[in-house]
Order: C-alpha cells, then structure tokens, then sequence
C-alpha cells in the first residue's frame, strides 16, 4: 500500500463535518470481509460526529439511517477487484461507478444507492476499494490483505479519531 492513499483520504475527508463510514462484505467469503474488519476496527475508536454501520452485503438497507443523520462524507469500504495486488487500495467517486459488479461481488444498485443519498443528504461519498486475493468461502482475511485492513484502520483512525 503506498502513501497515496493516506493523501488521498486526507483530502477527501478535508471539508468532512459528518461522516458516515459504511463497511461492506460478506463475513464468510475471506477478503470480501475487509470492509467489515476495518469498520469493527474503528467501533468505540472514532469522533461522535462519525457514524460507522457494518451493511455486510445490503448497504441499501441502511438509507433510512443514513438519511436521518444526515452526513456530509459517506466512504463505503468493500473488496473490489481492480486487477493490482493484493492489499492494495484505491479510493474512487462510487457515483461514477458503472458498474458495481465489475469491481466487487456484491450486486448493489449503487447508481441508485448514490443518487438516493446525494438528493437526500448532499453528502460527498467515496468507495474505498481494497484488492482482494481470495473470495471463496472461508473465515479470515488473507495476510496481504489482513496487513491492508490494519494500516487503513490506522490511517482512518488518525483522520476521524
């Protein structure tokens, strides 16, 4: 994981008064629980004005209490297939994603997931992808991936704590 990153989340989070901080993945598929570790990684951890929710496969289901708090940053964080190493993250607008299954294995309407929450909240919202190695099924991270998981728990803890 490089550096980039670390710049990259300080300035997105830059102008950030409430934030919503959304865990993505399916707890027994290995790396695709990523989004899910580092979000348990920050529970207790983090500002009053961060919400942290675990959507484990169903983000969708959680625009209600996206809605009602009201956020200006909304960063989802999933494992996503971006054809780079394992462990490394990238940090993409997730309304421009086209196609959400081409990055991930989660078959979510983000357009609408994204237009719903923008018209509702205005908010900013980043998907903070991470490259998987494996997806099969399975409990635990992969090591690359598990160090992925700390260092980017690091860097958000250092941005929202």
């Amino acid at each position: 994981m490089t550096a980039d990153i670390d710049a990259a989340l300080k300035a997105w989070f830059a102008d950030a008064k409430k934030v919503v901080v959304a865990g993505i993945g399916n707890p027994i598929r290995s790396d695709d629980n990523v989004g899910l570790k580092i979000v348990q990684g920050l529970q207790d951890k983090v500002r009053e004005n961060v919400l942290l929710l675990e959507c484990e496969t169903v983000p969708e289901s959680y625009l209600f209490d996206i809605e009602k708090y009201q956020p200006t940053h909304v960063l989802l964080i999933d494992a996503g297939t971006l054809l780079t190493k394992p462990g490394e993250a990238s940090l993409v607008d997730a309304c421009m994603v086209e196609n959400f299954s081409a990055v991930s294995s989660h078959v979510l309407p983000l357009k609408v997931f994204c237009g719903y929450v923008k018209a509702v909240t205005g908010a900013k919202i980043g998907l903070l992808l991470v490259e998987p190695e494996n997806m099969e099924f399975g409990e635990g991270l992969t090591a690359e991936v598990q160090a992925a998981a700390e260092k980017l728990t690091k860097i958000l803890l250092s941005l929202l704590g």
